[in-house]
């Protein structure tokens, strides 16, 4: 049996978790936030609204179904570390092909098992997410402190830049049908169990988007061209698209001046249909502001409830900021839906325009399915478009 070694985890009010190190030999400064799903442990460490971040599992044990190539949202994961409370000793899931403390070794992400993560996350939810300082390698408690300290604050900060893609280029549907065999669900409006014969060619902005979102609107009766971060409004427009799709993504959403002013550009030109950061883009792109929340929403079971149905989804959920609603009274827009456990808001329609967002996830990965007819409402939207109804 190998030999333990011990980790550390420092955060910046003073506090310091000792416990076991597992992954990589490091030590990395970052934003401590805790993550409430049950499973998925490795579609939340390759999510790329995780850039900057050390996410904390509040789940019991991790790492039991191990990890494997389809299931991944990014190339590599985009976490910047892992703190849990205990590491399963045991891999076993006939789909795993790694550890998670392999995994993890691989791509130089730092881990720490043995914490007390009920403590830390009652500390986070009660003094709110914090700068921290996880190391795997021999740390002093001062100098780990100090380094929590000196990590740049998530508010103000521009992380799209570092997980977008370089150049436009197209989904491969033949990429999504191999990990996920094209679909509608039981019960949409479709009333069908096949992708619509018609495809809308959809541009989908990547401020840092999970591939489950590409092979959801694959599903759903998109060509989906995916455009860079930094891509301008006219860039868009010489590829006549049908609609536009922003994704989520990192960081401060006040921070992207130029994102705000490419969506002002597109929102009289296309449907539009964002979520997470979109959906905070679209909160800026119509004159309206965001704000950081205490300990923000991660997690797979956050109840959303439609104001104007009054239908309640459970939704998975991974943000630190939120749209001030009072920002975006007589912008336009209508408040459609509100986190049942804050209030925050999570929906938006524009009152004129074709134009909606949530602020969580409908794709899941991981996560609840409530929301997956939010793609059809999508295809809908473009289809009336289309055919002059809109």
């Amino acid at each position: 049996m190998p030999t333990q070694k011990p980790a550390v985890l420092a955060l910046e009010d003073g506090s310091v978790f000792r416990g076991i190190a597992f992954g990589a030999a490091a030590t990395i400064a970052g934003e401590c936030v805790f993550n409430t799903s049950m499973t998925g442990y490795q579609e939340i460490l390759t999510d790329p609204s995780y850039f900057g971040q050390i996410v904390t599992m509040t789940a019991a044990q991790i790492g039991n179904y191990g990890v494997n190539d389809e299931d991944t949202e990014a190339a590599v994961p985009k976490a910047s570390g892992f703190v849990v409370r205990e590491l399963s000793p045991v891999v076993s899931n006939w789909r795993s092909q790694l550890s998670l403390g392999d995994y993890l070794a691989q791509n130089g992400i730092p881990g720490i098992s043995e914490v007390d993560t009920r403590a830390l996350t009652k500390k986070l939810r009660v003094e709110g997410a914090m700068k921290c300082c996880l190391s795997t390698l021999p740390i002093s408690d001062e100098d780990a402190i100090g380094r929590a300290r000196g990590w740049k604050d998530m508010a103000g900060a521009d992380y799209v830049k570092d997980v977008t893609c370089r150049a436009p280029y197209v989904w491969s549907e033949a990429d999504a049908a191999n990990h996920n065999p094209p679909y509608v669900p039981v019960g949409t409006r479709f009333g069908s169990a096949v992708t619509p014969a018609r495809k809308f060619k959809v541009a989908a902005f990547d401020y840092g988007a999970k591939r489950t979102i590409y092979r959801k609107l694959v599903r759903h009766g998109f060509e989906v061209l995916v455009f860079p971060a930094g891509a301008t409004a006219a860039e868009v427009d010489e590829h006549a698209p049908d609609c536009v799709f922003l994704s989520n993504g990192p960081g401060d959403p006040a921070a992207l001046p130029y994102i705000h002013q490419t969506v002002t550009a597109l929102l009289p030109k296309y449907p539009m249909f964002g979520i997470c950061l979109g959906h905070q883009m679209i909160t800026h792109a119509l004159g309206g502001t965001t704000f950081k929340l205490k300990f923000g929403h991660r997690g797979g079971n956050q109840p959303v409830k439609n104001l104007e149905t009054g239908k309640v989804s459970i939704t998975a959920q991974n943000h630190g900021f939120a749209t001030d609603p009072e920002s975006i009274r007589n912008r336009g827009a209508l408040v459609t839906e509100i986190n049942l456990n804050d209030q925050t808001v999570e929906g938006l329609r524009h009152k004129e325009l074709p134009v909606f967002c949530v602020q969580y996830h409908p794709e899941a990965a991981p996560g609840p399915s409530d929301a997956d007819p939010l793609f059809v409402d999508f295809y809908r939207m473009v289809e009336a478009r289309k055919a002059g109804r809109i």
